[in-house]
């Protein structure tokens, strides 16, 4: 199968996203202050976005595999590792230095996004 061990990727990011929802509405509920727990469903609400964001380009690649899809799935599953794993851990820990990690990830996930933007184009120019 091509592509396996993106697909693997995905399936455990999609996983967590579950486990990590879960986590946080039931035994996380009453637990966090507010902007504690405000980070903790930020993280999982965009790890669960670019889940699904990389399940498309995994169907797209199906039929129609480019080079620049891989940087941009690359691009996005760092970004939310830092992204997400930093919020989760600073709603966690209470530790806020690294909440300093967390745009690091969000730049990387835009910078996935402008990726796919140029397969985009790349493809449109490639016909």
């Amino acid at each position: 199968m091509q592509d396996r061990g993106w697909w693997l990727t995905a399936a455990m990011s999609g996983a967590l996203v579950v486990i990590a929802g879960a986590f946080g509405a039931h035994a996380l509920e009453g637990q966090l202050a507010p902007r504690l727990a405000a980070a903790f469903e930020t993280g999982v609400r965009y790890q669960a976005w670019h889940t699904l964001a990389l399940l498309a380009v995994l169907a797209w690649r199906a039929s129609t595999p480019l080079p620049w899809q891989r940087l941009a799935m690359g691009l996005w599953v760092t970004g939310t590792l830092l992204f997400t794993g930093s919020l989760i851990a600073l709603a966690l820990s209470g530790i806020g230095a690294l909440g300093m990690i967390t745009p690091l990830g969000g730049v990387l996930m835009i910078a996935g996004w402008l990726a796919l933007a140029v397969c985009v184009l790349c493809a449109q120019r490639s016909r």
